[in-house]
This record gives C-alpha cells, sequence and structure tokens, in this order.
C-alpha cells in the first residue's frame, strides 16, 4: 500500500505499519515492556523522540536504559526538568541552555541574585514535584517569527540569540514544552519527567555568556541523573573520595608545587618534594627514548611567528597563543608546541631512506593561552612540559612506528601503576572541511593505518567523528584511575601535512627525493597534568619509586642518633631517599607528622634495635609494625624502588 512504511528491527525483522506511526507505537506492538523501558529512539543514525512519527523506510531500534545512548537523552531531559523548576520558584530567571555532559548536566541561568545553596535544594524538592506529575516532554514546531516574538517577549535574550544564530529566516524552529517551561531545542527527549529516577544538584559556579568577559554573567548549576538510585549514590561517593583526592589540596598539604598571584595563574612552580618526583618522571622518561631509539633533542622557547605562519598554526590555533613580541629584527611567539622545532631540526641536514625512521624526542616547555576561569591547578595550565617526540618515516614503516608508540604508551600506564584504559580513534569529519587539511584520500589512509595497528594488537576503542587533530586522525588512550575516573592522557597522531608545508625530504632507494610522514606522539600528555593524575590516583601516597621521602628514620633518644645516621647512610648507599629526624620532640608526634605526609616506611631505632642491628619498621597504611635487620630493611626498599612496584 502506497500508504505504508518498511521498518527494519535489529533482529532483522521487518514491520509494514501506516506512514506517520510512531516508534513507541512500534514498542507497542511488540511488547507493553518495551514500550514501559523506552526512552528513545534512533533511526538512519540519528536519536529521535519516541511520539515523533515515522514517514518513510528506515531501521529503527527502541532504546531503553541498558543503551549508554539513551543516557545522554535522560540527562539533556534532566537539564530541561532544572530549568523548569527554576523558572517555577525563579520567575524572573533567564535562560540560557543546558547541555548533557559526560557526567552529568548543566544549565545557564541570567539572575542577578546570586542563587544560593539553600535555592539549590529548593529546586531540588520542585525538580521531585515536576517528576510525581510526570509532564510531557512535547515538541512543537513554530514559525521562526513566531518564536522570536515569544522569546523577545519574554526577555530570553539567549534563546533569541540561538533562534537567530542557528536557524534561517524561513523555517520552523523547533521547541519543547514542559509544564510552564518552553525551550528552543531541537531534542530529542525522553517522554515525560516522570521517567527520572534519580539526580542530584551538585554546584553552582560561574560562566560568561558567550565565553566572553565583556558579556554578563550568568549562574550554571551543575547536577547529575542515572537511571538508579544505586548508581547515583556510587557517583556521589565517587564525588567525595575525588575531593579528598583534590591533587591542589594535597599539592599545599605535602608542600609539592604551588601557583603564584605574583607571577600568574596558570605557572607551576615546583617546591623541592615535587621537584623530586618531577625527576623521576623525567628520567624515566629519557631513559625509555634511549632504549627505544630516540635522539633527545632540545629547542627554543620563543621563536619567529613566520615559523607559526609556515606550520599553519597561525591559521588554525592563534586563539591558543600568547600575543606577538615585537622584536628588533622580527614578530616572535612564546611556542605552544614543539613540533615545528623538530622539522627544523630534521631539515638541517638531507636524509637518506637508511636514515628512516627519525625519532626526535623533547621533554619541552611549552605556552599555550587559556582563559583565566578554564585553569585548574596542575590540569589545565598556561606553561607545561610536554614529553613530545615526532617521528619521520618512510609510508611503509608508519605503521609498525604507531605500533611501537602504543606499546610505549602502555609501558607508562604499567611502570606508573595504571591498569585499566580506554581507547578512541578521532577521525575527520567532511562536513566540516574547513576544519581540515589535506585530500580525503590522505585521510582515509592516514585513518586505514591506525585502524590496522589498533585491531592487529586487540584493542579496542571507540571512533569519534570530527575531533582530529586539524592535520591528521589521532589515537587518544584514557586511563582509569583508582576510583574510576577517565583522564585523557597519552595522544599518538598521524600528520601527512607539516611534511609537505616544510617541504621535507628523503632520499629513496632508487635516489628520487620523497617526501616522509610524521608521526606526533606525547604519553604523559605533560609533565604537570601527569603529575596531578598521578596525584589523585594514589591519594599522595606515590609508590616508593616516586616518592619524594622513601623512608624516615626517628630514633626514640638523642642516644640513639648514631645509630640511625649509621642506618640511613646505608640506606643513602643504596640508593634511598632517606631522612633521619633528630630534632628533639616526642616520638609520636614525629611518627604522626610523617605518616600525614604519606611517607611509606618509618623505621623507629632505639636500645633493642642498635643492639641487634635491626629497625622498627611502620609501613604507610599498615597498622601493625615489624621488627627486621637492618640489611634485610635495606635489600627490601632497595628492590622496591628497582622493581618499580605500586603497592608495599
Amino acid at each position: 500500500m502506497p500508504d505504508n512504511i518498511h521498518v527494519k528491527l535489529p533482529d532483522g525483522g521487518v514491520k509494514e505499519v501506516p506512514k506517520g506511526t510512531t516508534a513507541l507505537d512500534i514498542a507497542k506492538s511488540i511488547g507493553p515492556r518495551l514500550a514501559e523501558a523506552a526512552l528513545v529512539a534512533k533511526t538512519n543514525g540519528d536519536l529521535i523522540d519516541l511520539t515523533r512519527p515515522l514517514e518513510k523506510d528506515t531501521p529503527l531500534r527502541i532504546l531503553t536504559e541498558k543503551d549508554p545512548e539513551a543516557l545522554e537523552v535522560y540527562r539533556h531531559s534532566s537539564a530541561h526538568l532544572l530549568a523548569a523548576a527554576v523558572l517555577e520558584l525563579f520567575p524572573e530567571t533567564k535562560l540560557g541552555h543546558g547541555p548533557a555532559t559526560e557526567s552529568g548536566f548543566f544549565y545557564d541561568f541570567y539572575r542577578p541574585t546570586p542563587f544560593t545553596p539553600e535555592d539549590l535544594q529548593k529546586i531540588e524538592k520542585k525538580m521531585q514535584e515536576l517528576v510525581q506529575q510526570n509532564i510531557p516532554y512535547a515538541r512543537e514546531f513554530l514559525p521562526r517569527d513566531q518564536g522570536l516574538a515569544e522569546f523577545k517577549q519574554d526577555g530570553d535574550f539567549m534563546k533569541c540569540h540561538f533562534i537567530e544564530q542557528f536557524t534561517k529566516p524561513d523555517e520552523k524552529i523547533s521547541i519543547y514544552r514542559t509544564g510552564k517551561f518552553t525551550d528552543f531545542c531541537r531534542g530529542p527527549h525522553i517522554p515525560s519527567t516522570g521517567k527520572i529516577k534519580a539526580f542530584k544538584l551538585l554546584n553552582i559556579a560561574g560562566a560568561y555568556w558567550l565565553g566572553d568577559e565583556k558579556n554578563p554573567q550568568l549562574q550554571r548549576i551543575y547536577g547529575t541523573s542515572f537511571f538508579s538510585k544505586k548508581d547515583l549514590d556510587d557517583f556521589i561517593h565517587k564525588q567525595e573520595e575525588a575531593k579528598k583526592r583534590d591533587h591542589r589540596v594535597l599539592g599545599q598539604q605535602l608542600d609539592l608545587f604551588s601557583i603564584q598571584d605574583l607571577a600568574g595563574p596558570g605557572l607551576i612552580f615546583w617546591h623541592p618534594k615535587g621537584g623530586i618526583v618531577r625527576r623521576e618522571m623525567e628520567d624515566w622518561m629519557r631513559e625509555q627514548y634511549i632504549k627505544r631509539g630516540y635522539s633527545l633533542v632540545y629547542t627554543p622557547h620563543v621563536v619567529r611567528r613566520q615559523l607559526f605562519h609556515v606550520s599553519g598554526h597561525e591559521g588554525y590555533y592563534v586563539s591558543n597563543m600568547f600575543d606577538v613580541m615585537e622584536l628588533d629584527d622580527a614578530e616572535y611567539r612564546l611556542k605552544p608546541m614543539n613540533c615545528p622545532g623538530h622539522i627544523l631540526i630534521y631539515k638541517d641536514s638531507l636524509k637518506s631512506y637508511r636514515d628512516l625512521p627519525v625519532r626526535l624526542g623533547e621533554l619541552g616547555t611549552v605556552y599555550r593561552y587559556e582563559r583565566s576561569g578554564v585553569m585548574h591547578g596542575l590540569l589545565r595550565v598556561r606553561g607545561f612540559t610536554q614529553d613530545d617526540a615526532h617521528i619521520f618515516c618512510t609510508p611503509e614503516q608508519i605503521e609498525s612506528e604507531i605500533e611501537a608508540c602504543l606499546d610505549f604508551a602502555l609501558d607508562v600506564l604499567k611502570d606508573f601503576g595504571f591498569d585499566q584504559f580506554q581507547t578512541e580513534l578521532s577521525t575527520w569529519d567532511p562536513k566540516q572541511r574547513e576544519s581540515f587539511v589535506g585530500s580525503e584520500e590522505q585521510w582515509n589512509g592516514a585513518t586505514r593505518s591506525l585502524e590496522n595497528v589498533l585491531k592487529r594488537r586487540n584493542i579496542e576503542y571507540k571512533t569519534i567523528p570530527g575531533e582530529a587533530a586539524f592535520y591528521g586522525p589521532k589515537i587518544d588512550i584514557k586511563l582509569v584511575d583508582a576510583i574510576g575516573r577517565l583522564w585523557q592522557l597519552s595522544t599518538v597522531q598521524f600528520d601527512f601535512n607539516l611534511p609537505a608545508r616544510f617541504g621535507l625530504e628523503y632520499v629513496a632507494e632508487d635516489g628520487t627525493r620523497k617526501q616522509p610522514v610524521m608521526v606526533h606522539r606525547a604519553l604523559y600528555g605533560s609533565v604537570e597534568r601527569f603529575f596531578g593524575v598521578l596525584l589523585e590516583h594514589y591519594a599522595g601516597a606515590f609508590p616508593v619509586w616516586l616518592s619524594p621521602v622513601q623512608a624516615v628514620l626517628i630514633p626514640i633518644a638523642e642516644r640513639h642518633v648514631e645509630y640511625a645516621n649509621r642506618v640511613g647512610d646505608q640506606l643513602k648507599v643504596a640508593g634511598v631517599r632517606v631522612h633521619v629526624d633528630a630534632r628533639n620532640e616526642k616520638m609520636n608526634a614525629k611518627i604522626r607528622e610523617h605518616a600525614l605526609q604519606k611517607v611509606p616506611f618509618l623505621l623507629v631505632v632505639g636500645d633493642k634495635e642498635a643492639e641487634a642491628s635491626t629497625v622498627n619498621v611502620r609501613t604507610r597504611g599498615k597498622e601493625k609494625t615489624e621488627d627486621m635487620p637492618a640489611a634485610e630493611f635495606v635489600e627490601k626498599i632497595r628492590k622496591l624502588i628497582a622493581e618499580k612496584a605500586p603497592n608495599l
């Protein structure tokens, strides 16, 4: 029949239904349990409301809370629930936008009076009331002019901006009504507020309208929602644990680093103890560079601006770069990345195919402009040191080099005590052609190389279209920390663009000049960020090999200091960072102080220990102490350090 369409289901079955049938109708025809559990539908790769009419033949999936994609829609609907509650309580509020995020949702509001923690409690209570009312998320289409007029009448200047920015004059606009709340939104949404089972408002933050400090300051309310109260409770527990592990607090408590107002935000001062951990990280990386066939190089912090015109960063990256400095002979910039410098080193002499691959590695400090509102301790800074390397190779060598980079990245995780990770393959999006350089053939070939390596290594990965660097696709490895959080650190990037822009060459076996391909590779991401992640992962209790102080000797009385120093000297000879605390303080006070500093081993010595050449060992995290010969302890800690053991 001409008015019928065919709907293909995931099990391969096909339903012939009248045109205009909805996904909810399909769910009901399959069974009442599916209809009750349904949250959103997916057709031709797009998520749609369950109530949207189907107008042509299409594949169809009904998504429930078992589907991760449904959670994003669920959280977007939770943001609308938040906005509806705010308008009920504070009708003078003007609305920004409210997207889902990786861990929840937020909504931006303009209101001259600041929201208070007590207001959050009232809003959360009102949200619960709206859930009980089971209000539909109803979609309507309005003529653009009518929609603009309605939002202008209510003074919703942000909604008017979104309509003017993202719609055309002759099209109808999509709005969603949730009770008294109306939002310009493309959706989709879950069927009704009653489907939202577990949510919590978390905090309030400031955000400038359109990210511009000259615009009005908005109030951003953050929240989260889950399909079950258990999942919500688990999340809240992790949030509380994360507060205890905040690297900014631990950095101050353990005297590791600081950020000084007089010097400026986003610039890190490494204190002596933090400097020891950083040195261990850098020494580990440099040793690995040499072991894996890299050459160590160093490049300047400031270079002529023209270098970034050649590289293309002046066009694609200028908003992240510090302002130009005018010197006698030219304009200069602080370098935001190391790759142009490494390219100049490669180009300084002609290479043969026998010289390739050339692997250049540097722990190079770079500078990027970050807005003051987004900087965050060690995790988002303006000056940082990258463990940066660039590999120049033939097209035939590219996959083996990428595979070696992946092996290197996994060894970073293993040696620093991370046993879980997730992998993403970021590719280009042909629809955003202006954001990427190179031909479709180049992009497809580069992407295929990365895919081949991941498949050959049996590494599961998720493809993220449109998230590639402007010059090529990349593999990102996200580690999972002790409380289940994901951290983006290691990245391996294919680059077919910069070798062409700089005219790089090598002499091929047949004597002709050919262009190499290039791999960008950073495994810590940055020393600062990796250090911050380590600090939070271990809650400041570093493995022995990374601990600033690895053992403290505590003599019970002054007469025991000489023996403590003898044991300390034995430990120093074994390469242990040891401190003898000979202060005239009570023993228990010294034990408590060093325990708060998370020192792995506290060695108490008195008459008994001095006579027997033993030490009384207090191991971090253990209640019972242990007596052992001093020489045995020296060997034990030496072995822990040599093996880079993650645990005591």
